[in-house]
């Protein structure tokens, strides 16, 4: 066989594996089970009392996010184009907390939340959305949304767009699993397997990561993300 047929065959080889392995990407945990690594605070309350109990620990594996002083816990590396899986519980009683996409510039909103698309994680409306700073669109718009006239991503604006269903979520104590989908301009959700809620045309298409603090105390004990190769849509 001759050189070049050699190096054809190799050629086609490694372009084999390439597409292979773009093709099955490997998940990848957020959370190391022991420390913050790769995460900061963004706690307002912090910036005046430097010594208030932390808002977001670690405990028995878990990361824990005890709800207050209220702020965001910020992955420092930014993301695009992949698959967020959750699992989480209310460890007390129900309340309210977020899974934030496309994060970036801090306290955009009531000088307190990040610019990005919340994925709300309220009990008994996980999945629906939250536009802060940022907007999305979603079918049945008016239904969702209320009177476009009203619709905005800032103070006072109809922010909130409703999920379609309300009934995914287990019993408090019990672990749920939410999975968030970002590709391209789109974001999907999922609830215990159910679709809960999508839209199309973010404004945002990549950004950081984030969980809130709102007032509830909530445990996570997986937090993974999958990249989506551009090959595979």
């Amino acid at each position: 066989m001759t050189r070049f047929g050699l190096t054809t065959i190799a050629l086609i080889s490694l372009c084999a594996i390439h597409e292979t392995a773009a093709a099955d990407p490997k998940p990848k945990s957020l959370f190391n089970g022991k420390d913050l690594s790769g995460w900061h605070v963004d706690v307002p309350h912090l910036d005046d009392h430097p010594d208030a109990p932390p808002t977001f620990v670690v405990r028995n594996g878990m990361l824990v996010s005890l709800g207050q002083p209220e702020g965001h816990l910020i992955t420092n590396d930014t993301y695009e184009n992949y698959r967020l899986e959750v699992e989480y519980r209310f460890a007390s009683k129900p309340g309210n907390c977020g899974v934030l996409a496309h994060a970036s510039a801090p306290r955009a909103l009531y000088k307190m939340f990040p610019k990005s698309i919340e994925v709300q994680m309220n009990h008994t409306h996980a999945g629906d959305f939250w536009c802060i700073g940022e907007d999305i669109t979603v079918p049945d718009m008016v239904k969702r949304r209320g009177p476009k006239e009203n619709w905005g991503v800032t103070e006072g604006k109809g922010r909130r767009i409703l999920n379609l269903t309300d009934g995914s979520e287990k019993k408090p104590g019990e672990w749920n699993t939410m999975s968030i989908e970002c590709f391209n301009d789109a974001i999907k959700v999922w609830v215990n397997g159910d679709l809960v809620n999508q839209g199309t045309t973010c404004t945002a298409t990549k950004g950081q990561i984030a969980l809130q603090a709102e007032g509830s105390e909530v445990e996570f004990r997986k937090i993974e993300l999958t990249p989506i190769p551009k090959l595979t849509k």
